[in-house]
């Protein structure tokens, strides 16, 4: 799977970058919550909404935006020659053997 490096970023409107702010980390645009607080949490089994309600200032819509963008990077990725590493079941990653994005 591509790094958050590799997605492209400036290609989701849900996201932005600013140097001086949160040490130039990726944040929901707006804010100063990572996008890999997204992450974290749905890999912990939190839902979309369980989300948007621990983190105000993001909307259920910039963390669809965030979720379809990941979508398709990886699919351009794969298309590319790219392959993820399976995720099996039992795996620590997923607590459903890889078959949600926790909820979402």
């Amino acid at each position: 799977m591509p790094t958050q490096a590799d997605l492209g970023w400036t290609g989701c409107p849900a996201v932005e970058r600013v140097p001086l702010r949160v040490s130039g980390a990726r944040v929901f645009r707006g804010t100063r919550i990572p996008v890999a607080a997204l992450f974290e949490n749905l890999k912990d089994g939190v839902s979309l909404s369980e989300f948007v309600e621990l983190f105000p200032g993001v909307t259920v819509q910039q963390a669809r935006q965030v979720l379809e963008h990941l979508a398709r990077s990886t699919r351009a990725a794969v298309g590319c020659g790219l392959k993820a590493a399976p995720v099996r079941p039992g795996d620590a990653r997923s607590k459903d053997g890889g078959t949600s994005l926790g909820g979402v």
